[in-house]
């Protein structure tokens, strides 16, 4: 599986869909891991596109069948990664970019453990707050949960993530560029 997977890990709020968005287009042979997750669906997100949008008890019935390569519990809500979906991409012959919390690759390095890691990080805690407000997408109570969960997995990933490289998204050209870089070079 070397250099067929990428797995990128962020805080809610660092940037990493901007990043992912702003790249994977130029890439025919990439293609993005859709995950499973029984968090409502935001304006203009779409099942089978952005997420597989399940309830509770679907993504439940995923677990104990062992259709997930892995998953974890986030913000309240689950998330996870089809195992359908992996490998039918890799049958295809397709390379994969994962969006995965730092927990999640933890346990996704578990299956594949040549998987590449990409930390995408924000400049600063206050510009990473600053991103959140203005989404304007979640409650004074969402906010404050997401900030503290990522001063919680910045430090996991610091200390326990096995990450080939990082990226400070201060710079959003300059950000895709490396993603670019190590997406083409690897």
């Amino acid at each position: 599986m070397k250099n067929k997977l990428f797995v990128m890990s962020a805080a809610s709020g660092a940037g990493k869909t901007t990043l992912k968005d702003k790249v994977i287009g130029e890439f025919p042979d990439i293609v993005y891991s859709i995950s499973a997750t029984t968090r409502k669906p935001r304006e203009g997100e779409v099942d089978g596109v952005h997420y597989f949008f399940k309830t509770k008890e679907e993504f439940e019935k995923l677990i104990k069948e062992d259709g997930l390569i892995e998953w974890n519990e986030v913000h309240g809500n689950y998330y996870g990664t089809p195992k359908f979906f992996v490998e039918d991409m890799l049958r295809q012959g397709k390379r994969v970019l994962f969006d995965l919390d730092v927990f999640g690759k933890v346990n996704f390095d578990k299956v594949y453990p040549d998987a590449t890691g990409i930390l995408i990080l924000p400049p600063s805690e206050e510009e990473l707050e600053r991103r959140l407000r203005g989404r304007g997408t979640d409650s004074e109570e969402v906010i404050r949960l997401r900030l503290e969960n990522a001063k919680k997995e910045m430090e996991f990933a610091k200390t326990k993530g096995k990450y080939e490289y990082t990226i400070i998204n201060d710079d959003l050209e300059r950000a895709a560029d490396e993603l670019r870089a190590i997406l083409k070079n690897r």
